[in-house]
């Protein structure tokens, strides 16, 4: 099985931007699809956007379109989430996740393996 550990994030101002890092260890994400998930507080869990194990295909939340960017390296190693033209309302603790689902997938029921989290917070 695969150990996915995220990391990047902090306090950054509104109007900023911050890159995430999923790290695999224990084997590649080659067979996997990464996701990234948030969850404010008070708040429900939410996808916010995903890579395919080929990385031919992503899907993002409607959300954070066309301000994050999520990509993978070519190593298979490691999973990038730019996020730029942060809002306040961005601020919540991200979670990488990864899955043997072949698509990029959105429900976090699909995803196996999880990273601990890592806070963003933007302030205004």
């Amino acid at each position: 099985q695969v150990q996915v550990r995220d990391s990047g994030g902090g306090l950054v101002q509104a109007g900023g931007s911050l890159r995430l890092s999923c790290a695999a260890s224990g084997r590649t994400f080659r067979r996997y699809t990464v996701g990234w998930f948030r969850q404010a507080p008070g708040k429900e869990r939410e996808f916010v956007a995903a890579i395919g194990w080929n990385g031919g295909s992503t899907n993002y939340a409607d959300s954070v379109k066309g301000r994050f960017t999520i990509s993978r390296d070519s190593a298979k190693v490691t999973v990038y989430l730019q996020m730029n033209s942060l809002k306040s309302e961005d601020t919540a603790v991200y979670y990488c996740a990864a899955s043997s689902a072949l698509g990029a997938v959105s429900k976090s029921d699909d995803y196996d393996y999880w990273g601990q989290g890592t806070q963003v917070t933007v302030s205004t």
